[in-house]
């Protein structure tokens, strides 16, 4: 009996400790750059440091030469006042466009490899109409749209599906 009890502990813990190990994040198939950029709303975020009291949050993307996008990420901030700060992002996964590289940090400083994060994108409608971007960890999350609202049947399917594949959405930050 003391030994079918001790294998039931010792199993619930090993259970325990995968319980939260999620499927590797994937990114959709392909992504048509030529599509992708241009003027993004951001619809819902997880909180994160760098938006810290920014709301109304916009991303632009514009194309530039050898697989590089250059990135400008603007807001507005609870006084009323204007946000932006730009970057660059780089194609990481050139077969589907969908793993970038991004670094808001100065150029002089991007070889350190400091001030780099993940972008991934996890989802995109067929029309560009919105997109999902995260990162293999799933601690960042945007959904972004090509205007500033997105209809709510359309945001429940996607934050149902981001659900099952894992992500925490209970600190969700919704556009305002």
């Amino acid at each position: 009996m003391r030994r079918v009890l001790i294998a039931m502990l010792v199993g619930g813990f090993c259970m325990s400790a995968f319980a939260d190990e999620k499927p590797p994040l994937e990114t959709v198939p392909k992504v048509d750059i030529a599509r992708y950029v241009g003027l993004w709303y951001e619809i819902a975020r997880l909180p994160n440091w760098f938006q810290e009291g920014c709301l109304e949050s916009r991303a632009e993307y514009t194309a530039l030469e050898k697989g590089k996008i250059k990135v400008v990420n603007s807001c507005r901030k609870k006084d009323g006042k204007e946000a932006s700060v730009e970057g660059i992002a780089w194609i990481e996964d050139p077969v589907s466009n969908a793993r970038l590289t991004v670094s808001f940090v100065p150029s002089w400083l991007r070889w350190t490899g400091i001030g780099k994060g993940d972008y991934w994108i996890i989802d995109l409608s067929p029309e560009y109409q919105w997109v999902v971007v995260s990162e293999p960890e799933r601690r960042h999350l945007w959904i972004l749209a090509r205007k500033p609202a997105l209809e709510s049947a359309v945001f429940d399917a996607i934050t149902k599906k981001l659900r099952e594949r894992g992500f925490d959405l209970a600190t969700l930050i919704h556009r305002k």
